[in-house]
């Protein structure tokens, strides 16, 4: 529709300019006519505009959007959280559905660890037009790699651990539910973070949702892989309570010139932490500012106050804690232990690290209420 309505702007124009005898003037039409359109639509006839900030297709425009390109991978992890054979078969019901709306839809596995992202590219290099990623946080991290910095959509699929990710997007987890409500999700230009450190899978990674340095990262790190498969979240806890009445290790960030000492640095574009917690409560994934809230002291005791406070939404003002705002933090390398970084719940590597806000980074596939919600 919008390619027929620029052919018809175009084709009055020339016929007006005919008609009204000026060839001058018909020339320098047609040449501003043409402009229009090549700045309207990208190199491949798509319907996306780009610009180095957040934008949202137009309502009438989105269901093309995102069908326009029907063919559509879901790349999913065998061994996520909630895919065992009933998942496997909720999946494929999914599937169902999106094939049913229109969707060329294909079922494509991981093949291990790491392995998401390269197989994102290929998809995208084969001629898809929407991935989609089915699993838990660490599965979409990783298809987002391969998807972030070209002009696909991503959505995803929840089926994993914790799904802060559709928790904080209000997408509930149940995977057939939100296969039946993709069309009406809205494709949106939004930033990530970057992550460069020690140790790491990869020299620099990227995020959607959260770094955590220190206390949670080592959480993360030392959790139980056996126990987390068996009890899901509540491994999470066991591993962090475990930890009670031992001294935490501590460190330093640089934010905006000053250097601050804490035990734990949340730099986060969510509020949703864990599926259960709101800590960096002023943010989005519209934002393009990191929420970075750091936590204080070495007593592991201190921070039975501090989990009081956030399930109580009351952080703010708590001695021992600061909330800031930025796009760079650098975190040079400890001098009393090895301070671990997790990254989307999933293990990054230790310090020293830099992390970074990168603008105009990918295509996400937003319901339309979180938009409302935080665009105003």
């Amino acid at each position: 529709m919008l390619r027929l309505q620029v052919a018809q702007l175009a084709h009055e124009c020339v016929v007006f300019r005919i008609r009204d005898g000026g060839l001058i003037q018909y020339v320098i039409q047609v040449l501003v006519v043409t402009q229009c359109i090549a700045e309207f639509l990208d190199p491949r006839g798509g319907i996306f505009w780009h610009r180095p900030f957040h934008y949202n297709l137009y309502e009438e425009d989105r269901s093309a959007a995102i069908t326009a390109g029907r063919k559509t991978i879901i790349i999913y992890n065998p061994s996520a959280g909630k895919m065992g054979p009933a998942g496997l078969r909720r999946l494929t019901r999914a599937a169902e559905i999106l094939k049913g709306t229109g969707y060329d839809a294909t079922l494509v596995p991981t093949t291990g660890p790491g392995t998401a992202g390269e197989i994102a590219r290929r998809g995208i290099a084969d001629g898809a037009r929407l991935v989609l990623a089915a699993g838990g946080d660490g599965t979409i991290n990783e298809v987002a790699e391969g998807v972030a910095f070209s002009d696909v959509p991503l959505g995803i699929l929840p089926a994993g651990t914790a799904n802060v990710l559709a928790n904080e997007m209000g997408l509930g987890s149940r995977l057939e539910r939100v296969a039946s409500q993709l069309a009406q999700c809205v494709p949106t230009r939004i930033s990530v973070g970057r992550l460069s450190c020690a140790n790491g899978r990869e020299g620099t990674r990227h995020f959607l949702l959260m770094a955590g340095i220190g206390l949670d990262a080592k959480i993360v790190y030392n959790i139980s892989v056996p126990l987390k498969a068996r009890v899901g979240k509540i491994a999470y806890w066991i591993a962090g309570f475990s930890l009670l009445g031992r001294r935490l290790d501590e460190f330093e960030l640089e934010i905006d010139g000053r250097r601050i000492r804490c035990s734990f640095a949340l730099i986060s574009k969510v509020r949703n932490y864990g599926g259960d917690l709101e800590i960096a409560r002023d943010t989005s994934l519209v934002d393009d500012r990191f929420a970075v809230v750091l936590f204080q002291g070495s007593s592991s005791v201190r921070y039975l106050k501090y989990l009081t406070r956030v399930a109580m939404r009351r952080l703010e003002g708590v001695s021992g804690v600061e909330l800031l705002r930025a796009t760079h933090v650098c975190v040079p390398a400890a001098l009393d232990g090895r301070i671990y970084i997790q990254i989307d719940g999933e293990y990054a590597g230790r310090l020293p690290a830099k992390v970074e806000l990168v603008p105009d980074a990918l295509t996400l596939l937003i319901p339309p209420g979180y938009l409302r919600k935080h665009t105003r």
